[in-house]
């Protein structure tokens, strides 16, 4: 693709961002009562800015033009901030996590979903029974052929004779073995086009990457490398540049400005009788007066000022007895208007609509009708860095002007009035000012343990003791699984669904990736300090830890149970710990904590054979480093448990700030995965292997399984008998006799946690603990198995029930 159709694409982006910030603006002022519908908008709003994000990321990625790119990234991290926001207002709305968004999806057609009308029980067992008896009548008819041309051919045997009888009957037999052969050939090839055709089977030469794929993967490797080029040149003509204005321009603009400042000192002196106090440096020196106006402007301003004063004296009687009247009327009306708005639900202000209007003003400003016929390179534009160069030269300059004019202004003043205390007034205000620069100095700082200590020495401390390890190399796209279509179905009728695995992809992707790889937006959105991962062993937690630091090039710290065991002995050496991982944490940010198997942490009661591990070393310090994290900290926290319920509920939901409830796989997501493991460890996927076979009886086996029994059963043997001996489904199966699945039990007592906790934290959130918090757990043991509905809604329905019917 051309630089001009990523140009292009740029163009019709920002268009679609720009009515959807009008749209927004407008749905903002109305105030909505119905849930649902707040879900169906937000959601829709949600969904467009995914798709403005995912197009705009691709244009940053290749667009080569430097001074285009510093404007798509300030939008693109304005876009991820608000799509961080909406995904905030839904969770607040609906009290979880997961999101399904597959009526909204078909809606705006951006993903398919095939559904079945329901049709009444008579009339299905009436179809069913047509087709039984059409395969019945087709397969007697086909007999009854069969048994016809036997006769016949027996008859004309005995007409015919026996030799011309011999000849037809082999000639016969050759056409009827030739036509099965070809006919057979033919429906296979047809059967083949069909099942490509429907998406069930893989078009030919699937796996083999096209001609146009290299191609297009060579044009973007050689884009890149202009891009790096275009950078490096339009950071060495912003100081070139900015070289050859000072000394071009330079003595104008000094000249200019000094200009300015006398006509300033001159027609105050005409107007008010004596000479204005020139603006402290502090305050922004001449700047102040003459930001963005022209001298005879602030001539102007003065003059109304004065006007201003003499009306605001008569205006304030008049104020004072209205003030009176209006605080009666509004006190009324503000006890109604509270009642209303509790009911009504309005959005909150965002942080990041500010930032994207803003850089689509300037795209239209400034990109959309410019011409650029001149520059098919798409290098950078001189004229716009002299602009910026220029504004920056002359605050450069009007520093040096200031400290000029004063001195001017000072004397001029001497000169005029003849006084000699100005001076030693002069004096006094320099000496005030001291006095304040001197108490600002005075502070408390945090106390640093490791003053003396250099940085590298640090790491490389935490290195030799095992807390900071090397991540792997994981990408995020290797966490193979596949999309819920039946979640919001499910939750028509009351439903709770089990989350998907790409479901857990994308919050991992909400909360971990996006926050940590942008620093603006870690800064203004939503802060999430602490991220728990929950979920049978083998389902991915550990990876998708490793995920988040490939993506976004985090440091990862083990502050496990188990590897924190035996080192900093003691309180002293715990504090230090602490002090050094996160010293050395913010120093080389963005990083990411990683405490593993945190149940342990929390533990009700400590295992007699785990007593001398120390397991709850963490659990006082653990609150401290979440309160001294900030916005600017691009530091989080993971926990991963395979055991949820052997922890303190209250302590567990203070730590952890988001629960992620990662779920074993369920069919589709099993299909996905035995047919990429298998492929990605050499196997060739054929006819004769029955992965939807696979998929069905591995129900309750994790994505650790299937990679284990791929691993066992894929030896270098077998897959060079692969040419001659493809694989089946039965040799699998073998291997997955001697493996314990995740049972239905096991995993319903994870969703049940997950539900308990969310439940808790917004009660915590709702400030209505005490008593709901405490009757969460008697509530759950009495009536939770008697309902299908899991969601924490219910859950903190069920609480208030159970409070109420008590009191």
């Amino acid at each position: 693709m051309s630089n001009a159709m990523y140009n292009k694409m740029w163009h019709q982006t920002q268009e679609a961002l720009s009515s959807l910030l009008d749209k927004e603006s407008q749905k903002m002022m109305e105030p909505q009562r119905n849930q649902v519908f707040i879900f169906q908008m937000l959601a829709t709003f949600y969904i467009k800015y995914v798709q403005i994000f995912r197009n705009l990321e691709n244009v940053y990625d290749q667009i080569v033009h430097p001074q285009k790119r510093i404007l798509i990234r300030k939008i693109l991290d304005a876009v991820m901030g608000r799509i961080l926001e909406l995904k905030n207002e839904m969770v607040e709305l609906e009290l979880t996590e997961f999101h399904y968004f597959d009526d909204i999806l078909q809606d705006l057609k951006l993903a398919p979903k095939y559904q079945v009308k329901p049709i009444p029980l008579e009339e299905a067992v009436k179809l069913i029974q047509i087709a039984e008896r059409a395969r019945q009548g087709r397969l007697r008819a086909m007999f009854m052929k069969q048994i016809y041309l036997q006769e016949y051919r027996a008859k004309q045997a005995r007409l015919l004779g026996d030799k011309v009888a011999d000849v037809s009957a082999a000639a016969l037999r050759i056409q009827k073995v030739w036509r099965g052969f070809h006919q057979c050939k033919r429906t296979e090839r047809e059967r083949e086009k069909e099942m490509i055709f429907l998406g069930m089977n893989p078009p030919p030469l699937f796996n083999e990457v096209s001609a146009a794929m290299i191609q297009a993967d060579r044009l973007s490797h050689l884009r890149n490398k202009v891009q790096i080029k275009h950078e490096e040149e339009y950071r060495d003509a912003l100081v070139t540049i900015k070289d050859d204005l000072k000394l071009t321009e330079g003595p104008d603009i000094k000249e200019n400005l000094q200009d300015q400042i006398r006509h300033w000192f001159i027609e105050c002196r005409n107007l008010t009788g004596t000479f204005p106090d020139y603006p402290n440096e502090e305050e922004g020196g001449s700047a102040l007066i003459f930001s963005n106006k022209t001298p005879q402007q602030v001539i102007d301003d003065i003059i109304a000022s004065q006007d201003e004063e003499e009306k605001t004296k008569k205006k304030k009687k008049e104020k004072k007895e209205k003030k009176v009247k209006k605080e009666k009327e509004t006190k009324e009306t503000k006890e109604k208007n509270k009642q209303e708005e509790d009911e009504m639900w309005k959005m909150s202000p965002s942080v990041f609509l500010h930032t994207m209007e803003e850089g689509n003003s300037v795209y239209k400003d400034l990109w959309k009708n410019k011409d650029e016929s001149w520059n098919f390179p798409q290098d950078y534009d001189p004229e716009l860095i002299k602009e910026d160069k220029r504004k920056e030269l002359e605050s450069e300059i009007r520093v040096q002007v200031d400290e000029l004019m004063r001195q001017e202004l000072k004397n001029l003043k001497l000169a005029v009035s003849r006084e000699k205390e100005l001076p030693a007034r002069q004096g006094k205000k320099k000496g005030g000012k001291k006095k304040n620069k001197k108490k600002g100095r005075k502070g408390k700082k945090d106390k640093d343990l490791t003053v003396d200590r250099t940085i590298e020495s640090l790491y490389k401390e935490l290195v030799e003791e095992g807390l900071l390890i090397q991540a792997l190399k994981v990408n995020l796209s290797d966490y193979i699984g596949e999309y819920s279509y039946l979640g919001t179905s499910l939750r028509q009728v009351s439903i709770e669904p089990m989350p998907s695995l790409l479901d857990v992809r994308q919050l991992i992707t909400l909360y971990g990736i996006l926050p940590l790889g942008s620093a603006a937006v870690h800064e203004k959105a939503p802060l999430v300090k602490s991220l728990l991962l929950a979920g049978p062993s083998g389902v991915g937690k550990k990876m998708l830890v490793h995920a988040i630091c490939t993506e976004t090039g985090a440091n990862l710290f083990n502050l496990s149970a188990a590897n924190i065991t035996g080192k900093y002995p003691g309180k002293s050496g715990l504090q230090m710990m602490l002090h050094v991982v996160f010293k050395v944490a913010r120093t080389l940010q963005p990083s990411v904590v990683w405490i593993g198997d945190t149940e342990k942490t929390f533990y009700k009661k400590v295992p007699h054979a785990e007593r001398k591990m120390e397991p709850k070393r963490l659990k006082k310090q653990l609150p401290k480093m979440l309160k001294l994290l900030k916005p600017d900290d691009r530091i989080l926290i993971v926990g991963t448990t395979k055991r949820p319920f052997d922890a303190e509920l209250q302590p567990f939901c203070k730590a952890y700030q988001k629960i992620i409830l990662v779920p074993r796989p369920d069919y589709a997501s099993r299909y996905v995965l035995w047919k990429e493991i298998i492929q990605r460890h050499g196997g060739v996927i054929t006819d004769t292997l029955s992965v939807s076979c696979l998929a069905k009886i591995t129900d309750g086996f994790t994505q650790g399984h299937i990679v284990q029994v791929v691993k066992e059963v894929l030896t270098e043997r077998r897959l060079r008998q692969q040419s001659h001996k493809p694989l089946t489904a039965l040799e699998f199966v073998a291997s997955l006799t001697s493996m314990n699945p995740v049972y239905q039990e096991e995993e319903d007592s994870f969703k049940v946690s997950a539900a308990h906790v969310s439940a808790t934290k917004a009660c915590h959130t709702r400030h209505l603990h005490p008593p709901l918090s405490m009757h969460l757990d008697s509530a759950l043991s009495s009536e939770i198995w008697k309902c299908e509905i899991w969601g924490p809604q219910y859950l903190l329905a069920l609480a208030i029930k159970h409070v109420s019917s008590k009191s």
